[in-house]
């Protein structure tokens, strides 16, 4: 019989443990001088939470620094309300939800519905992200039906370049197929022991219907956590696509 797609991850996993994500998490014997610094860009309040709360929970867990930068704060999310109403509610959102993950929240400063991609705001995110000095920075998928969570990735990206790749940048996926498209995972962490700790992290979102997040049909999360759980032979895991400098070496 041929091999299994749980083999095939399993052994993916196993062959690239030296610069795999899963290798920072396995590491055992951290010490205060080993502590990192994570950093997560989203395009709204709930992105992270939704894509990668599971794994920044478990870096927090493990005493490294977590930062969550939102590019925006929400503002056109909430229907009836004001841009300043609705940023001021998610605001407080993703605050409280960061604090169940054990995370530093950031406001970049762009608009919800608006964002922009220029030099400008290069240079902005770029000062962001490096001033926290972080070994692995998270963001949206680039192929992502929303033009935010494109946006989102696509200033982390030039930011990697221009800071000469000195972190380890790796994409996560919300809403799959009906907003992350294309998405073939390279990198797997097993999420099974704060499962619960994401979920209520995400459910501090209460405008945004955190109970269609994770059942809805266009997204999902409960069965995305439970097939990614799959396909790394655990009971519920987040995917990753990690960026490459050196597609040769592959």
């Amino acid at each position: 019989m041929g091999t299994t797609r749980r083999s095939f991850a399993k052994k993916t996993i196993a062959a690239t443990a030296a610069f795999s994500l899963s290798s920072f998490l396995n590491a055992s014997g951290h010490s205060p001088a080993s502590t990192m610094k994570i950093v997560c860009v989203g395009g709204h309040p709930d992105d992270p939470e939704s894509g990668c709360g599971g794994t920044l929970a478990k870096f927090a867990n493990e005493g490294h620094a977590v930062t969550v930068i939102y590019l925006t704060r929400g503002e056109a999310g909430i229907e009836g309300k004001s841009h300043t109403e609705a940023a001021a509610i998610r605001t407080q959102e993703a605050m409280a939800a960061c604090k169940i993950i054990n995370a530093k929240p950031v406001f970049a400063g762009q608009t919800d519905g608006d964002t922009i991609f220029n030099n400008e705001w290069r240079k902005k995110i770029q000062a962001l992200i490096m001033e926290e000095q972080p070994s692995v920075v998270f963001t949206h998928w680039p192929l992502d039906a929303h033009p935010d969570h494109q946006c989102a990735s696509l200033l982390t990206i030039q930011s990697w370049f221009r800071s000469k790749k000195n972190f380890d940048l790796y994409f996560f996926e919300v809403c799959t197929g009906s907003q992350t498209m294309g998405f073939r995972p390279t990198d797997y962490i097993d999420i099974s022991s704060v499962r619960d700790q994401k979920r209520k992290a995400v459910f501090c979102h209460a405008s945004q219907n955190p109970e269609g997040i994770y059942s809805a049909p266009d997204c999902n999360h409960n069965l995305i956590e439970s097939f990614r759980g799959t396909e790394a032979g655990v009971t519920a895991a987040e995917a990753f696509i990690r960026m490459r400098a050196d597609y040769r070496a592959l």
